[in-house]
């Protein structure tokens, strides 16, 4: 019964995350599909008009990259202040407190669905075919979804006690957008640097999508090894430090 309880409540705090992130918005949800579209067409104009890049495909090559990076950023921001911003809710239920930054995670995955819609969308369009090794998209997702939930139990923990928190995860993600290879290729990183970049789970991913998509070929096995490793330990790690720190939760908020 309490599982069902649980799965209740999972399902009604999303709903209610969902709702106050867009209330009163014109656009609504289709924000999250405007703002990729936009990067998109910015991102072609400079590469293919400016700096006359040779990539082919080069809005699928993008994509690849951008929807990926915009799920982790937000899901990660929303997860650090998940805690702080319903600190009135968790005063007043008594309910698992891993859920509310779960929760915050989870929501995002509205955006998500849509841009990887788009995504795949441009891919027919731009005449790429459908292979068997589409069928590795829910797994590696399935893990990067892992990765943030872990990122969002530690940071919103932590945010608890140092509010300036979500202000370093802000600085992070800009940082983040040139460390993962979004609109440049993983060729022309250094040798000596690579092994570092695929043990960013973010980078893992865009490195599997592509591979997925545009080489019509499954992710490296040392790509989706260390993609794999870094979310479970990341998960186990932001359980482990979220649990320790919740004992005085109640004081602080």
């Amino acid at each position: 019964m309490w599982q069902g309880d649980y799965r209740f409540l999972l399902k009604n705090l999303i709903l209610k995350d969902f709702r106050i992130r867009y209330r009163n918005m014109s656009l609504g949800v289709f924000w999250s599909l405007l703002n990729p579209l936009v990067m998109l067409g910015v991102f072609i104009f400079v590469f293919t008009q400016v700096m006359k890049t040779n990539t082919p495909h080069f809005a699928v090559f993008l994509l690849c990259g951008l929807v990926p990076f915009n799920f982790f950023s937000g899901a990660w921001a929303a997860g650090t202040g998940s805690m702080v911003d319903n600190a009135s809710l968790v005063k007043r239920v008594a309910l698992p407190r891993e859920l509310i930054p779960i929760t915050s995670v989870l929501s995002t995955c509205v955006h998500l669905v849509i841009q990887v819609g788009l995504l795949l969308v441009v891919v027919l369009l731009s005449g790429i075919s459908v292979n068997v090794y589409w069928a590795w998209l829910p797994v590696i997702w399935g893990l990067e979804i892992v990765f943030v939930c872990g990122m969002a139990l530690f940071f919103s923990a932590v945010n608890v006690y140092v509010r300036d928190t979500r202000y370093v995860v802000d600085s992070a993600n800009t940082v983040l957008f040139w460390l993962v290879p979004i609109f440049y290729s993983f060729a022309i990183i250094p040798q000596r640097f690579r092994d570092i970049y695929r043990w960013n789970p973010i980078a893992a991913l865009v490195l599997s999508m592509r591979d997925i998509l545009l080489e019509g070929k499954p992710p490296e096995n040392t790509t989706l090894i260390k993609l794999t490793l870094g979310s479970l330990a990341c998960f186990a790690v932001g359980l482990l430090v979220f649990r320790k720190l919740k004992e005085r939760f109640y004081d602080y908020l």
